[in-house]
């Protein structure tokens, strides 16, 4: 009797065989489980490059589409958060709202981006400007924290 249940003969592992390679099957070749298609549902978060000058840090965020009313920034101690979104499925070209995409690249959604501010900022003289898809973010250095070039006397 023991024997019967330790056959791999029995019709019951055939049922979990075939599972198993429908499951591979469909791993390896499905859309949903594809790069193109994990790449697709991923929530995009824009590239920035931060640097600096001797008196500011300046925050460059690449993200075309986007309408600027609808960018939040906000400052709490040495943290940047910048969140917005954009609808990509809106009117395109003469009016027409497109129903179905044969291939979509571009991201639609919200995206929330966290930046870790380094020390000596003054989170009070803060500027930003959105132009032609790039967001520009200025935080003054404090004072006592800026370059300062220090002229060296001959005697």
């Amino acid at each position: 009797m023991l024997n019967h249940w330790l056959s791999l003969s029995d019709p019951v592992w055939e049922d979990f065989d075939n599972l198993q390679r429908e499951m591979e099957r469909m791993f390896r070749s499905g859309p949903f489980f594809s790069a193109a298609g994990r790449a697709g549902r991923q929530t995009p978060i824009p590239a920035v490059n931060i640097g600096e000058t001797p008196d500011k840090l300046i925050i460059y965020l690449f993200a075309p589409g986007l309408d600027p009313k609808d960018i939040e920034l906000t400052i709490e101690k040495n943290t940047l958060t910048i969140s917005a979104g954009r609808d990509t499925s809106k009117d395109i070209g003469d009016g027409e709202k497109v129903t179905g995409f044969y291939r979509k690249e571009r991201f639609s959604g919200n995206f929330r981006r966290v930046i870790a501010l380094p020390d000596g900022l003054d989170t009070s003289n803060v500027e930003a400007k959105y132009v032609d898809g790039i967001l520009m973010i200025s935080i003054a250095k404090k004072e006592e924290e800026q370059t300062r070039k220090i002229e060296v006397k001959v005697d």
